[in-house]
């Protein structure tokens, strides 16, 4: 009976109910990466529309920008220094988090909030005045492509921004827990450092 009833505990110990538990990576954290995952697959995304820019300008040598086309350099120059100036305020954001500067956390992510609505303000009153549409040429619907897209990922950044800011306002961070912060800064960083490759390439080459 004896040898019965531990042979029974051994069987409890080792039976397991429901799905089997989640694996989780030593070395990287869910949170980083998801977010490095999603970020690769952005970058081919972009690399999709960049392979086409290119074939228009190596292989079919079109002009660039096509005819008709005035792409205002000075104003995405001024646009440009806007959101990369938002990267350094990022970071700040993210420094006063781990040392547990809530005011400075605060200052840092509504100042690159401020920063990045400028940014997409201005684009958008760009393309307002541009004088050409997409269906004009190849050359138009590649430049709004590329802006376009990149202005599609300004808003999400945008989006993710405003809810770390809004938890920074209700003290949900800490020096021991700034992921929210974190992650969504990894995501800033990259629109920031891909409107760098989209503007030389699309606005100075």
């Amino acid at each position: 009976m004896e040898s019965a009833s531990v042979a029974v505990g051994h069987a409890d110990e080792h039976e397991h109910h429901g799905p089997p538990e989640a694996h989780h990576s030593s070395r990287v954290e869910a949170q980083f990466l998801g977010m490095l995952l999603f970020i690769i697959s952005e970058v081919m995304l972009f690399g999709a529309f960049f392979t086409a820019y290119f074939f228009l300008r190596v292989v079919a040598k079109d002009t660039w920008p096509g005819p008709g086309m005035h792409i205002p350099r000075l104003v995405a120059g001024v646009n440009t220094a806007i959101l990369f100036s938002s990267s350094f305020t990022m970071h700040w954001a993210l420094e006063a988090a781990r040392r547990g500067n809530r005011a400075a956390l605060r200052a840092g992510l509504v100042t690159t909030f401020a920063l990045g609505t400028s940014f997409l303000a201005i684009q958008i009153n760009e393309y307002v005045k541009l004088g050409f549409a997409p269906h004009d040429s190849a050359q138009a619907t590649i430049f709004y492509s590329l802006t376009g897209l990149h202005g599609a990922h300004v808003f999400v950044g945008l989006n993710l921004l405003l809810y770390a800011t809004i938890r920074a306002f209700r003290g949900h961070f800490s020096p021991k827990e700034h992921r929210g912060v974190e992650v969504p800064g990894i995501y800033w960083h990259f629109v920031d450092v891909m409107w760098l490759i989209v503007y030389t390439t699309v606005y100075i080459i």
